[in-house]
């Protein structure tokens, strides 16, 4: 027998096809295991012939990227888009792709609207013009992050960075270049503030480190530069020094562990986009609806089930700006940086 919640799944689905969207979607059963579907790939870009947001040519909004999406995602999609087609006029349907590669490649074809993207995953997305930030989440208060690059004070690097007043006291080039053919230790291959934007700094001051050393988190980057026995220097977040997981083998770790240049707050969290595809005026329509959705404790619910979002803020794409540089200037490929 197939119940109410199956039947509106079905539907979903259904009207989903007829827009010729490529993402694949899936029928979750509470009495199956569920197992993915094939996706579902369009035979061409889809072209409007009605303006966006009509129920011809209805907006998508994409949910977080999942295999397999559970009963509650879904249903607080539905919380998220039922309220922002209320508050806009706008017809809203849902889609959930499988991962954020299918995401991105979904919004160059115009195939999603909105949604929300990881840091590289905007980068991407913004330098391809395929979107536009809306909001951004806030984490611990903050919309962006820092990093510093650390190393023990028995190597006789010279520190740049005033501890007191918070700032680097000489330009980049002259901090960074006693760093040349030295070895690096970073935390992951993925890590904004451990590995990627460091690197970038490095690269952007020529810089050639001669051989670096990944060792899983950013306690165990502190350790190793503590230790004085597997690299010359390495990359932690603002300040990864005072883990918990640190303070009691290492009480002098902050003495010890000396700080020789700090990059300022630039690395952001996830972000909620709107596609260019999109007229301007829709930017502000959608953003209020967002914002207001947030003052609901069914929408902030909602959003915390799809996208991880308890706050967001205002943002414009000016201030990805030094994120994306550096990002860009690690050489790295981003799109194989999307977990």
């Amino acid at each position: 027998m197939i119940t109410p919640s199956t039947m509106k799944k079905i539907l979903i689905i259904l009207s989903l096809l007829s827009f010729g969207c490529s993402f694949p979607i899936q029928i979750l059963s509470a009495n199956a295991t569920p197992t993915p579907e094939p996706t579902l790939a369009p035979t061409q870009t889809p072209l409007a012939t009605a303006e966006p947001g009509t129920e011809s040519n209805p907006l998508i909004l994409a949910l977080a990227p999942s295999p397999r999406p559970t009963d509650s995602v879904i249903s607080a999609g539905d919380v998220i888009s039922a309220y922002i087609q209320s508050r806009t006029g706008y017809r809203i349907v849902t889609v959930i792709p499988a991962s954020e590669t299918t995401l991105l490649d979904s919004l160059a074809k115009g195939n999603a609207h909105i949604t929300s993207l990881s840091p590289y995953g905007y980068a991407i997305a913004y330098q391809s013009n395929d979107v536009t930030a809306l909001l951004a989440k806030i984490n611990n208060g903050q919309t962006f992050y820092g990093a510093q690059i650390i190393a023990n004070r028995e190597k006789n690097f010279t520190p740049y960075f005033d501890e007191l007043t918070n700032e680097n006291t000489t330009d980049l080039n002259s901090a960074l270049s006693q760093f040349q053919e030295k070895k690096a230790c970073w935390s992951d291959a993925v890590s904004p503030s451990g590995y990627v934007i460091p690197l970038g700094l490095l690269k952007q001051a020529s810089v050639q480190i001669r051989s670096e050393a990944f060792l899983d988190n950013q306690p165990s980057v502190v350790r190793a530069v503590y230790a004085d026995d597997i690299c010359d220097f390495g990359a932690t977040f603002i300040d990864a020094r005072t883990s918990p997981t640190l303070e009691a083998d290492y009480p002098d770790v902050m003495d010890k562990v000396r700080v020789i240049w700090r990059i300022p707050n630039i690395i952001p969290y996830e972000n909620i986009v709107m596609s260019t595809d999109l007229p301007f005026e829709m930017r502000r329509v959608i953003q209020r609806a967002f914002i207001d959705l947030m003052l609901t404790p069914e929408g902030k619910s909602a959003m915390q089930t799809v996208y991880g979002f308890d706050e967001t803020q205002v943002i414009e794409d000016s201030a990805y700006t030094e994120f994306v540089a550096l990002a860009n200037a690690s050489g790295l490929d981003l799109l194989s940086l999307i977990e």
